[in-house]
């Protein structure tokens, strides 16, 4: 009998090795490699229609993608206008965020003819869950509980669906090898048979992720590579709102964003996200501003709230809630360097409401508003908005697409917006007044 050979994976990064080491030298993770029999058979072969050869680029022919349009308009547009014939779709969230929620509705409510693999849950299970999100039932849905990769391959080519979703890419074995699933090397071979069927028989596939303790999904690297899209489904667990990004779009941009809201019956689309994010107040309190944020090419108005107050222990506390924390440090060194606000001896907190995080720089300058309003203890007016970076001397830089941001407060009802004033505003009239601030210091002076 031939002797099997065998190969060493890191199951970390998936490095191969010869022999086993105690360290892994590609990614420096230890005790990671796993040895695994590598014995390979091809399941289906490449068509040879066609034959490929080298040609000038100015004589391919441009052709438009078709396209799959979901019933969800939100994530049409983080797709960049539907799904594209023969891609390969990742999802990757938290445990309980709503992906195989998103994905059921998608399957129930689409009119075509979908294949809806699990390997989590049984036919029974997801049936209660169907019937409990939607009164829509989809006479062309069908499941199939397995985790055979060569079985579902099989089942799909008699099939013929529109659309494969698998949930999930980790809980999938190939018979190829003999490692268990979700290691390294078989989510790699899973995943390259799924991209051959997709792109050899023109059907979208998508594939749900589960994810690391650090956020990132798990498995090797070259996953991400492969696929054609990378959407991230996250949101806080302790509130309703959950943001669909692309992390990675070969068929359209990656700075769209789509936002839903998690209701008993599942998933809702959230169609204007400033009406609902911000707070409807009866008085005014200090320390609460209105931030003009721009989400790809989405403006959004969010709520800031800031808490200023003095340091009870000898250290002062500074905590930040969906505001990268390093970038309040630094506002709070330019107040107290450039315009002489004593706030080193003070705690400062601040909170984005609604369970949003967001790196828009634009939101600088309502921080800064919220804070002085709350280290004053004057309330700035709720008709008021911001949309402005802050520099290390104190200046007010100018935002992107200030039209839109302008345009989006007007519509919302805000009777006045402070912005840089090196932005170019266009030549025509708005509805709003727009407030043109150049320092810190005159900022202040102005606001209150």
């Amino acid at each position: 009998m031939a002797k099997l050979k065998t190969v060493f994976y890191c199951q970390n990064c998936g490095t191969q090795y010869s022999q086993w080491h105690g360290q892994c030298k590609n990614c420096g993770a230890w005790n990671t490699l796993a040895e695994e029999i590598y014995e390979k058979k091809s399941t289906h072969k490449i068509s040879d229609k066609k034959q490929n050869h080298i040609i000038n680029i100015i004589e391919v022919e441009t052709i438009e993608e078709s396209r799959i349009k979901t019933n969800s308009e939100e994530l049409n547009r983080v797709l960049g206008g539907g799904i594209v014939l023969g891609s390969v779709i990742l999802i990757g969230g938290e445990p309980g965020i709503g992906k195989s929620t998103l994905l059921l509705q998608l399957a129930l409510k689409m009119k075509k003819k979908i294949l809806y693999v699990s390997g989590e849950e049984s036919a029974s299970q997801i049936k209660m869950r169907a019937d409990r999100l939607t009164d829509i039932q989809n006479p062309n849905c069908f499941l199939f509980t397995e985790v055979s990769v060569e079985k579902i391959i099989h089942e799909a080519k008699k099939l013929e669906p529109e659309l494969i979703i698998i949930d999930s890419i980790q809980t999938l074995h190939s018979q190829l090898l003999e490692s268990s699933p979700g290691t390294v090397s078989q989510i790699r071979e899973c995943s390259n048979e799924l991209i051959k069927f997709a792109k050899e028989n023109n059907i979208p596939i998508i594939l749900v992720g589960h994810i690391t303790k650090d956020g990132q999904i798990a498995g090797p690297k070259v996953l991400e590579h492969m696929v054609d899209v990378v959407l991230n489904f996250d949101g806080d667990r302790n509130h309703l709102f959950r943001l669909l990004r692309a992390n990675k779009n070969r068929f359209g941009s990656t700075s769209e964003i789509g936002i839903y809201e998690m209701v008993a019956q599942g998933l809702k689309e959230i169609k204007n996200p400033s009406e609902i994010l911000i707070t409807k107040k009866f008085e005014e309190l200090s320390g609460n501003t209105i931030a003009v944020t721009l989400e790809g090419n989405r403006p959004m108005l969010l709520e800031i709230q800031a808490l200023v107050s003095s340091a009870v222990y000898g250290t002062p506390q500074r905590s930040s809630t969906g505001f990268d924390g390093r970038r309040l440090n630094m506002l709070l060194a330019v107040l107290e360097k450039r315009a002489g606000f004593q706030l080193g001896a003070k705690d400062v907190f601040l909170n984005i409401t609604g369970g949003i995080k967001t790196d828009d720089p634009a939101l600088d300058l309502a921080v800064i508003a919220s804070v002085l309003s709350s280290n004053d203890d004057i309330a700035v007016s709720e008709k008021f908005c911001f949309a402005g970076e802050i520099g290390l001397s104190g200046e007010i830089r100018p935002v992107p697409q200030i039209e839109q941001r302008i345009t989006e407060a007007e519509k919302l009802g805000y009777e006045k917006i402070f912005i840089s004033n090196l932005n170019k505003i266009p030549k025509r009239k708005f509805g709003i007044q727009i407030e043109e601030v150049s320092k810190i210091e005159d900022f202040h002076e102005r606001l209150f």
